[in-house]
């Protein structure tokens, strides 16, 4: 089961909203894709929240674009900043990568995003988000939140 970006910040909103304060914080984060002989990939990226959906844009024929289409899984990981603070905590989001080729939803991203042309474009499919972070410098607080399911929290000191 997976779901878009939209669906996810209905059913976790507070979540949802640390998640893409954690992704607007910083502009380039960490892809983690799976090369043809199964062994990750990492990979700088950009992010996009735009309409509902979260979207990964990449130059054409990056090894990360040919990872995906060829295996549509991936790992995404926030730009933890400098230091260790992470102030909102460490976010990661993993799913299904699915590149879009229709020309007026890539017109739509073109008008906000303004990207070098040409270049790959992926909808994201969520199938876990999890944000972990310390509270009261006590508490390991880890969240999780798969699709179809309440976000649970975890805590341990």
């Amino acid at each position: 089961m997976a779901a878009n970006w939209d669906t996810f910040s209905t059913a976790a909103p507070d979540l949802a909203r640390t998640v893409e304060g954690r992704f607007g914080a910083f502009t380039h984060h960490t892809l983690a894709t799976l090369r043809r002989d199964g062994s990750p990939r990492t990979s700088g990226l950009e992010v996009r929240f735009l309409a509902g959906e979260l979207w990964l844009g990449m130059m054409p024929d990056s090894l990360k674009a040919l990872d995906l289409r060829r295996d549509s899984r991936f790992a995404l990981q926030a730009n933890p900043g400098e230091g260790t603070g992470m102030g909102g905590g460490d976010v990661r989001i993993s799913g299904r990568a699915v590149e879009v080729d229709d020309p007026e939803a890539k017109g739509a991203y073109v008008k906000e995003v303004e990207p070098p042309e040409p270049f790959h474009l992926f909808r994201t499919e969520l199938t876990e988000v999890v944000r972990t972070c310390v509270e009261n410098d006590t508490y390991l607080v880890v969240q999780v939140w798969k699709p179809g399911e309440p976000v649970r929290t975890l805590k341990r000191t």
